[in-house]
């Protein structure tokens, strides 16, 4: 993919995670959503599985595995709907996307530069700093320029 439109697809990315953020710090309740609304709304194990058509053993253990974090989304979102619960599944990156980017860019772009300035330093040649600043700039803006997976390689 061209770097204009990695660019435009991140900042779009980045646009429809922002609005899942905000919930980083809310964490579902110990004993996990299912049972939560569930009980709260007065059901028992029984009338829930029952609505649902399955056992009561079968709901207990889903609630369960989802408290424990072992439940597919697929099930997940089924019991939600016996629940009149609507599944909202988001990955929210930690820091912004762009960071990423180009902070990766930056620590190759480092690692090219400064090896080549330790090289130079053998030789008594080494750059100043100001100049190995303007190479590095350089070289990440190059680096972004290309194509972003060449960034990922190991």
């Amino acid at each position: 993919m061209k770097p204009e439109f990695q660019l435009l697809k991140l900042e779009q990315l980045q646009s429809a995670t922002q609005a899942f953020a905000a919930l980083l710090n809310n964490r579902p309740p110990k004993r996990g959503w299912l049972k939560e609304i569930r009980e709260a709304l007065g059901r028992t194990e029984r009338q829930q599985a029952q609505l649902l058509g399955i056992t009561g053993p079968t709901l207990h253990k889903s609630e369960a595995a989802e408290a424990e974090g072992r439940i597919t989304l697929a099930q997940l979102r089924k019991l939600g709907d016996g629940l009149d619960c609507e599944l909202v599944y988001a990955l929210v990156p930690r820091k912004p996307l762009g960071d990423m980017v180009n902070e990766r860019a930056l620590e190759l772009a480092k690692k090219e530069v400064m090896g080549v300035a330790h090289t130079m330093s053998l030789e008594d040649q080494r750059p100043s700093d100001a100049r190995l600043q303007k190479q590095l700039e350089r070289r990440k803006d190059e680096l972004l320029r290309g194509k972003w997976s060449k960034l990922w390689r190991p």
